[in-house]
C-alpha cells in the first residue's frame, strides 16, 4: 500500500500497457501507479518519464519483491502470461491480465488455481463488459426488449498491420485470439451459454509478407458457432483493413433486433459542393474504448478493496481461450470442432 492506496505495477509499456498505466497514474480511485516494468531499458525509462514515476524495472520478478506493489497489470505477449500470473499469485499480488488469457486451457487452469490457492484476485481484461453501450444493450436484452436471443453476430476489424511475433500462430494463436477474443466473450455474455461447436474458415488476403515463413497465418476469419442453450453465433475478424477500427455487434431475438457499436468517430458530417459526403471513421480501439478501459481498471481495484468477485473472471478468460483453440483447429483441419 502507498498512503492507503493500492500500489499497481504495469508489466508492458506498449499501446495497451500505457492506457492502463495512464489510468492508474491519473484517475483510478483507491489506487496509485507504483512502477512500470518492461524488459527494454529505453522503453521503461520513457514510460516512467511520461508518467512521472521513479520506479521502473526490466525484470518483473523485481516488482514481485517490492512490498509497495499490491497488484499487477499484465500486458505482455500471450505466451508469457501463464508464468507471470502464476509467479504474481505466489507472491501475493492481485492480477489484471490482458486478453487473451493464455495459449491453452491448461495454462488457464494453472493461473486460476494459483490465484485461488494464494487468495488473490484474477481479472481478465475484456473491457467491452465495462463499455456503456455494451452494458446498456445487455441490460435491455435481459429485460426482454427483443424477446429470447436467437443469434449474436459480432465483428472486429483492426486497421493495424500485425506485429511480427503475431504472424507465428504458435506464439500468438492468431487473430482469433488477438482480435476476436472480445467477440468470443461478447457472444458468451449476450447468449448466456457456452460454445458447443464452431466451424471457422480463414485466409491471408492483406499480409503477403507473412505467407512464405508463416503459411498458417490468416488475416481474415469467419466462425459460425452453436451454443449449449441452442443459440447461434457468428464471428467476423480481420486485421490490416486500413479503413479504420470497426467493432459492432448485432443481437437478433424472437421479437426484434438490437445493434451495438458504430463506425462514426464524430457526429459531424460535411457535404461539399462536389456532392461528396465526409463522415470520419473511428481510427483506433484506443479512442473507441478509452472509457471502458478506465471502468475496467476501476472495477479491478474495487474488487480488491471490497473483496468481491471480479466482473470478468479467470473462467471467462479460459472459455474464450478454449474457443480460440477450437477455432484454429477448425481452420487447419477444415471441419467443425466440438467443445466439451
Amino acid at each position: 500500500m502507498i498512503n492507503g492506496k493500492i500500489g499497481v505495477a504495469v508489466i508492458g509499456s506498449g499501446r495497451a500497457g500505457m492506457i492502463h498505466a495512464r489510468n492508474f497514474a491519473r484517475g483510478i480511485n483507491g489506487a496509485v501507479l507504483a512502477a512500470m516494468v518492461d524488459p527494454v531499458e529505453e522503453a521503461v525509462k520513457k514510460a516512467c518519464g511520461e508518467l512521472e514515476i521513479e520506479i521502473g524495472y526490466q525484470d518483473y520478478n523485481q516488482a514481485l519483491k517490492d512490498d509497495r506493489i499490491d497488484a499487477l497489470v499484465v500486458v505482455t505477449p500471450t505466451v508469457y502470461h501463464r508464468d507471470i500470473v502464476v509467479a504474481a499469485a505466489e507472491a501475493g499480488k492481485h492480477i489484471l491480465c490482458e486478453k487473451p488469457m493464455a495459449m491453452n486451457t491448461r495454462e488457464c487452469d494453472e493461473m486460476i488455481q494459483a490465484a485461488d490457492k494464494n487468495k488473490v484476485k484474477l481479472q481478465i481484461a475484456f473491457m467491452r463488459r465495462f463499455d456503456r453501450d455494451f452494458m446498456t444493450a445487455k441490460e435491455r436484452i435481459d429485460g426482454g426488449e427483443i424477446g429470447e436471443v436467437v443469434l449474436v453476430k459480432s465483428l472486429t476489424h483492426g486497421p493495424s498491420v500485425p506485429q511480427p511475433w503475431m504472424y507465428d500462430i504458435r506464439k500468438s494463436n492468431g487473430p482469433l485470439a488477438e482480435v476476436n477474443s472480445h467477440d468470443i466473450d461478447t457472444l458468451r455474455w449476450f447468449t448466456g451459454g457456452e460454445f458447443s461447436e464452431v466451424y471457422a474458415i480463414a485466409g491471408n488476403y492483406r499480409c503477403p509478407e507473412a505467407a512464405a515463413e508463416f503459411p498458417d497465418f490468416y488475416d481474415n476469419v469467419v466462425m459460425n458457432c452453436r451454443f449449449s442453450n441452442g443459440m447461434q453465433g457468428v464471428i467476423d475478424g480481420a486485421v490490416s483493413v486500413k479503413y479504420g477500427y470497426d467493432a459492432r455487434t448485432e443481437i437478433l431475438g424472437t421479437k426484434g433486433v438490437m445493434t451495438v457499436g458504430h463506425l462514426d468517430d464524430t457526429s459531424v458530417i460535411s457535404v461539399s459542393s462536389e456532392k461528396e459526403m465526409v463522415h470520419p471513421v473511428v481510427k483506433s480501439w484506443r479512442n473507441l474504448f478509452i472509457d471502458a478501459y478506465r471502468g475496467e481498471d476501476q472495477g479491478f481495484i474495487d474488487a480488491i478493496r471490497e473483496d468481491s468477485v471480479p466482473k470478468v473472471t479467470g473462467h471467462d478468460g479460459k472459455m474464450a481461450v478454449a474457443v480460440v483453440n477450437a477455432g484454429n483447429t477448425s481452420i487447419i483441419e477444415k471441419r467443425p470442432v466440438s467443445l466439451g
